[in-house]
């Protein structure tokens, strides 16, 4: 008779040093190795690598499971869903201090076809979102009104030390 298979503790640790982290007012960050598993912001991945903030002030909906970390956060004030396989968790540590835990790969792990660094950028640039030069221009519009007179030399501001702020009472 075989004993059934155990699942692994991985999940449960990630979990029990989430809460020491948030316990001790610590900022939980995990180091996640990506590939095409992995739902992260691609435009944040550096040598197939990514590091998560996973604090409550960061995420919303954080779940951490047997499975899968998921939570919803803003990069770069845009709002996205992350989604990474527990093996694909490297580590799990303070910001703060550095304390935590780092993970051997798992036999699964090891068993998958790793991709090569080539192939790492190409999956990289196909799932970063395109960048158009609408996208980095920057339009500035003045308001003209009845009163203002376009030919009129405009004051430049004055010179002088570093502002000063004067208290009113």
């Amino acid at each position: 008779m075989n004993a059934p298979e155990a699942t692994s503790t991985r999940p449960y640790l990630l979990r029990a040093l989430f809460e020491w982290c948030t316990d001790n007012g610590y900022t939980p960050h995990i180091a996640v190795r990506v590939d095409r598993s992995t739902q992260v912001p691609m435009e944040f991945v550096r040598d197939g690598e990514i590091v998560l903030n996973i604090s409550y002030d960061a995420t919303s909906g954080l779940l951490i499971g047997n499975e899968h970390v998921e939570f919803k956060a803003r990069f770069g004030g845009k709002p996205r869903e992350i989604m990474v396989p527990i093996t694909h968790v490297m580590a799990i540590y303070a910001r703060e201090t550095g304390q935590g835990m780092a993970f051997p790969p798992e036999e699964a792990e090891q068993d998958e076809q790793e991709m090569s660094q080539d192939e790492m950028i190409e999956f990289i640039e196909d799932q970063a979102p395109e960048v158009t030069a609408d996208d980095r221009v920057v339009q500035l519009v003045t308001t003209k009104t009845p009163e203002s007179d376009d030919d009129a030399p405009r004051t430049p501001p004055p010179a002088g030390g570093r502002p000063a702020l004067k208290r009113v009472k």
